[in-house]
């Protein structure tokens, strides 16, 4: 099973694959906003994948649509909400 290490916190938690970063994340009781159900639409669980981003699930179009509309995006920002893990372990970093 897939570990997530979670920054600034250095907190590690086991992950199903197949599960988003934030249903991992709230599993966890990392506070995370989240308001629009997990529907790509509000962009406020944007993260930073840290370490290992290639495994998590491709960047489908409305996740890429909300991205392009938040400041600050990096080339390794994702939707929590959006992005699945892997295989491999994750590290993500919380803002």
């Amino acid at each position: 099973m897939p570990m997530l290490t979670i920054q600034p916190s250095g907190k590690t938690v086991q992950a199903a694959e197949g599960m988003s970063i934030l249903e991992a994340l709230l599993a966890a009781g990392e506070p995370i906003a989240h308001k629009c159900e997990a529907k790509a639409e509000c962009g406020s669980c944007h993260i930073v994948v840290v370490e290992v981003r290639k495994t998590l699930s491709k960047t489908q179009r409305a996740e890429n649509e909300r991205l392009d509309a938040i400041v600050g995006v990096s080339s390794n920002s994702r939707l929590a909400c959006q992005a699945k893990i892997g295989a491999e372990n994750v590290t993500v970093e919380l803002l």
